[in-house]
């Protein structure tokens, strides 16, 4: 059973995702909350696997709701649910430590199909969309200090290691990793585990924010 907050200050938005997500026998939704500030107390009340995060929002806004819920350690992870594709509130959410974000006008199977994502560690933005965001995020974002290099959560990567953090940061699925590298699918994901436990990272879209601010990975062309 995956438990999960519903968060938005729209009280009809907030019906519509109860009536989806309390058809779902697997999904039981928890509790609603109105704003940031409320969003935080039911989480740390309830601990849902999952927390629709609204980002817009009057007080507290889901940034920095996001933000008290990832510092608090819990098991409790967020994913944020905008209007706006490369929203600039976006950024600041998955900065913020969300585990990736959905459009609100994403398809029922694939809010839910995100939803049991993020509630086993995965990231839900699909590729290409991923590369959208991250060519946003990077004109965003300062480019690396030169000492950034030298972190030693870096020198604690092998160089496979090091090369599939790359190719995470290029938005790349573990399918196409494993066609790049000649490597079965099964080996890059016990990889991109070991990647994500050496840099810190609590998911996938957080180990592509690592990569950006190292500089291992920037916006291709076109």
């Amino acid at each position: 059973m995956t438990t999960v907050l519903i968060v938005d200050d729209q009280p009809l938005q907030r019906y519509g995702f109860r009536m989806l997500l309390d058809s779902v026998p697997e999904i039981e939704v928890v509790g609603e909350a109105a704003h940031g500030a409320e969003a935080v107390r039911k989480t740390a009340e309830l601990r849902p696997d999952v927390v629709l995060m609204d980002v817009r929002m009057p007080g507290m806004d889901g940034i920095e709701a996001t933000r008290r819920i990832a510092a608090a350690g819990d098991r409790s992870r967020v994913l944020v649910l905008t209007t706006f594709d490369l929203d600039e509130y976006v950024h600041a959410a998955l900065r913020a430590g969300a585990s990736g974000f959905l459009l609100k006008d994403a398809r029922p199977e694939e809010l839910l199909a995100g939803i049991r994502a993020v509630a086993v560690g995965d990231a839900v933005i699909a590729p290409a969309l991923t590369r959208r965001l991250l060519h946003e995020f990077a004109r965003l974002v300062p480019p690396p200090d030169g000492g950034a290099a030298q972190d030693p959560r870096l020198n604690a990567l092998t160089d496979r290691e090091r090369e599939i953090l790359v190719a995470i940061g290029k938005g790349w699925t573990n399918g196409e990793i494993a066609a790049r590298f000649v490597l079965a699918e099964s080996t890059v994901k016990t990889h991109v585990g070991r990647v994500l436990s050496k840099i810190g990272a609590r998911d996938r879209i957080q180990a592509v924010i690592f990569a950006y601010d190292h500089g291992l990975a920037r916006p291709q062309a076109g």
